[in-house]
């Protein structure tokens, strides 16, 4: 007899990439299941609505194109400004909201933010959901709640061969992100220099407790190249993985050992 706890799954499109949701356990049928996720998701598009550079009438849109000042903004969006300055100034300029085309595109930092605070839908104090593991997939970045001690095994792609995956990390409660040139080819630049960043890495992975967190130093780590590992180091609690173009794979000291 399987000992497997049930499982259900839920995709769909938002934020212009595939979100997935994964719930295990005895509840994870039933109704507040259900109206959980169905929470996580509108929460999601309303960010999406608001925060969307290629939506015309967001309000991120609007401030680009001088319609909106910032001060009339939303409270999330001023919000969303500050987290951004933060993350500028830790990560050393490495990452920054503001493109070379003066534009300010908050898309590095909003995704794991959105998701993240979305999530407070399925790991909420509702009694009915507090026997269900959750695992969040938006677009190859990664948050897992498990109350139940027992790991989600998260694949990490091979930037390479995006069809395998190139190592594995479990959790029972943590975030994962990757950056690179896998999905959307060279698109990174470095905002200290606004050129393209050369590096012989394909992707750097970051883990930690935060998505926000892990999603902004993956980008800033892989804008550093060689000094991907120092940048990780940043931030106490995180820990990276890096591929190279040759498929080598080099590890923070404190990367969980059940990688491979």
């Amino acid at each position: 007899m399987s000992t497997n706890p049930p499982r259900r799954a839920w995709v769909e499109q938002v934020m212009g990439l595939p979100v997935s949701v994964l719930a295990r356990g005895a509840a994870a049928g039933g109704a507040p299941a259900d109206r959980a996720v169905a929470s996580f998701l509108a929460e999601l598009h309303h960010l999406d609505a608001t925060f969307s550079p290629y939506r015309p009438d967001s309000e991120v849109s609007h401030l680009a194109d001088g319609t909106l000042e910032l001060q009339d903004a939303s409270r999330q969006v001023r919000e969303v400004v500050a987290r951004c300055e933060r993350a500028r100034e830790w990560t050393g300029g490495l990452f920054d909201a503001t493109r070379p085309d003066g534009v300010w595109d908050p898309s590095g930092l909003v995704k794991g933010w959105a998701v993240e605070r979305a999530a407070r839908h399925l790991s909420g104090a509702a009694i009915e959901l507090s026997g269900i593991d959750w695992c969040v997939n938006a677009g190859g970045d990664v948050l897992v709640m498990a109350p139940s001690g027992r790991p989600f095994v998260i694949g990490i792609q091979d930037p390479v061969d995006r069809a395998a995956v190139a190592a594995t990390v479990a959790s029972t409660g943590a975030a994962v992100a990757t950056s690179g040139t896998a999905a959307r080819g060279a698109h990174l630049y470095d905002p200290r220099t606004k050129a393209t960043v050369q590096t012989r890495l394909l992707s750097v992975t970051v883990t930690g407790p935060s998505l926000e967190t892990a999603d902004v130093l993956a980008t800033a780590a892989f804008v550093a190249a060689e000094r991907w590992a120092q940048t990780v180091a940043r931030v106490e609690g995180y820990e990276g993985l890096a591929i190279a173009a040759d498929r080598s794979m080099a590890r923070t000291r404190g990367w969980p050992l059940a990688t491979g």
